[in-house]
C-alpha cells in the first residue's frame, strides 16, 4: 500500500472519514475543523502535529503513531489509545472531551490533560507518573493498577481512586476532593470542621 508523506501543511475544514484517504505520515502539520469521527487511522503516523477543534470521535488507531500531538477543544468519545503504536506514544489534550475513551496499559508518563472532560475513561495499567491532570472532571474514570506517582489532580474533580490498588507515592491532591481517595472505606468526613 502507498504511504503518504505531509509536513509543515495546515487542512482546514477536512473530512477524513472517505475510503479514498490513503495511510499516511505527517509531520509538523496542523488540522483545524477537520472530520475523522469513524476513520481508519491505522498505521497512520502524526509527528508534531496538532489538532484543534477537530472531531476524532470512534477513530480506529490500530498501530497509529502519535509524537508529541496537541488536541486542542477536540471530540475524542471512544477512542482505544490501546491500539496505539507505543513507541514514543506522547500527546497533550487542552480543553477536549474524551469520554469513554481507552489507555489499557498504556505508558504515557508526563501526559497534560488540561481543562478536559475523561468521563469513564478506562486508565486501567497506565503508567500516568508525572502526569497532569489540570481543572479535568473524572467521572467514573477507572483507575486499577495505574502508576499515578508524581500525577497532579489538584485542580480535578470527581475521581475515585483506590490507594490500594494504585500507585500514588508523591501523587498531588486538593483536600476539597479527597473523598476520591477515601470513598472505598465507606466513612463519613464532615466538611464542616
Amino acid at each position: 500500500m502507498k504511504q503518504f508523506y505531509f509536513s509543515d501543511e495546515n487542512f482546514e475544514s477536512k473530512d477524513f472519514t472517505q475510503p479514498s484517504v490513503e495511510k499516511s505520515e505527517y509531520e509538523n502539520c496542523m488540522f483545524r475543523n477537520c472530520n475523522f469521527e469513524y476513520a481508519d487511522l491505522s498505521g497512520f503516523s502524526f509527528t508534531d502535529c496538532e489538532f484543534i477543534e477537530c472531531n476524532l470521535s470512534m477513530a480506529k488507531l490500530v498501530k497509529t503513531a502519535f509524537h508529541n500531538v496537541i488536541f486542542k477543544e477536540c471530540k475524542m468519545f471512544g477512542l482505544q489509545f490501546t491500539d496505539c503504536n507505543p513507541f514514543g506514544l506522547s500527546f497533550k489534550f487542552e480543553g477536549s472531551a474524551l469520554n469513554n475513551s481507552v489507555f489499557y496499559q498504556a505508558s504515557i508518563k508526563k501526559t497534560i490533560f488540561k481543562n478536559s472532560r475523561l468521563v469513564e475513561v478506562d486508565f486501567t495499567e497506565c503508567d500516568l507518573s508525572n502526569a497532569v491532570f489540570s481543572n479535568c472532571d473524572l467521572s467514573g474514570a477507572v483507575f486499577d493498577g495505574t502508576n499515578l506517582e508524581k500525577a497532579d489532580f489538584r485542580s480535578s474533580v470527581s475521581y475515585s481512586i483506590d490507594p490500594a490498588l494504585n500507585r500514588l507515592k508523591k501523587a498531588k491532591f486538593s483536600l476539597s476532593e479527597i473523598y476520591g481517595l477515601l470513598y472505598k472505606l465507606d466513612i463519613e468526613i464532615d466538611k464542616s470542621s
